[in-house]
């Protein structure tokens, strides 16, 4: 058995720290009128814009990009970056600002990502740890609260770090677009997307097919379904059965009908079939959900 001295000296592994941030400067969730603009800046630290709602358009030193929800864009210092509200809309949206020196960080220089559902809910994490660590709506600088839970800082911090470790993981990272083409192109597949969305949240209750989406916008099987999936993260049959659960859960809050009816205006074959996908997708039974508190938040 080693001795004490011996433990004493046993060599110690340092971790590796892929990215370490210490200081934010700002962070806010902001809902804007339509037609919001901002005139733009440039300062020597880190910012990322999400947009949680509507389009925005960015123009980053000379190179414009249309942003559409559930977008992130990433700004180097000393980037001049300036946005403002896309067809009228009334956009919603993520910024934060923080300093890091971490040469990982270089990879986010100039990136477009479109978030996937657990990099959406970190964020999430990420805004409502800010507001147990700072009086809200947060000011700048920021305001620590003083019945902060005890270690909402690091978490905080901690989430942000997983959030950019994951997209690092994802390697989501592409050549930043440079030609007007790009951008034309790149803005012609988020608006199909965006279209698809609605086609498939106006007709909810139907069962769409791949093939009947790809008839529906005159384009291939092929190239809808890659378009999709690289702007959503998702297939688009996945994405049409989140859709259907999130107005399940919609109608169950308000009572619509009773759940057999609630199958049959979502188009399910039997109250068997829509139990059996609502449980896969909320880890719940229908029944269990009307129960539940948090159908009832």
């Amino acid at each position: 058995m080693p001795s004490y001295t011996e433990l004493n000296n046993m060599k110690r592994t340092s971790l590796e720290q892929t990215i370490v941030i210490n200081k934010i400067i700002t962070m806010f969730y902001a809902e804007r009128e339509k037609d919001y603009e901002f005139h733009g800046e440039f300062h020597d630290f880190w910012e990322f814009l999400y947009v949680d709602k509507g389009e925005i358009v960015v123009t980053a030193d000379d190179t414009v990009h249309s942003l559409s929800q559930g977008s992130i864009i990433f700004h180097k210092p000393n980037e001049f970056h300036r946005f403002h509200a896309a067809k009228g809309t009334a956009p919603n949206f993520i910024v934060m600002t923080f300093d890091c020196d971490s040469q990982a960080m270089r990879r986010f220089d100039g990136q477009i990502i479109r978030l996937e559902d657990e990099e959406r809910n970190l964020l999430a994490q990420i805004i409502a740890e800010g507001q147990n660590a700072f009086h809200y709506p947060f000011d700048h600088p920021l305001r620590r609260r003083e019945d902060a839970p005890v270690g909402s800082e690091q978490v905080m911090q901690n989430y942000l770090e997983i959030f950019l470790i994951r997209l690092l993981r994802r390697n989501v990272f592409r050549d930043a677009p440079k030609g007007l083409s790009t951008i034309a192109r790149e803005k012609r597949r988020d608006e199909l997307t965006q279209q698809i969305i609605a086609y498939m949240e106006a007709n909810v209750g139907q069962n769409l097919t791949v093939a009947g989406i790809a008839d529906h916008f005159h384009i291939s099987r092929t190239q809808v379904t890659e378009i999709f999936k690289d702007n959503t993260g998702h297939s688009m049959k996945e994405y049409f059965n989140k859709l259907k659960m999130e107005r399940a859960k919609r109608y169950i809050r308000e009572k619509t009908g009773s759940l057999t009816e609630i199958a049959d205006m979502l188009g399910f074959s039997s109250i068997h079939a829509f139990s059996g996908t609502f449980k896969k997708w909320t880890g719940m039974s229908p029944s269990e959900y009307a129960r539940s508190v948090i159908a009832r938040v």
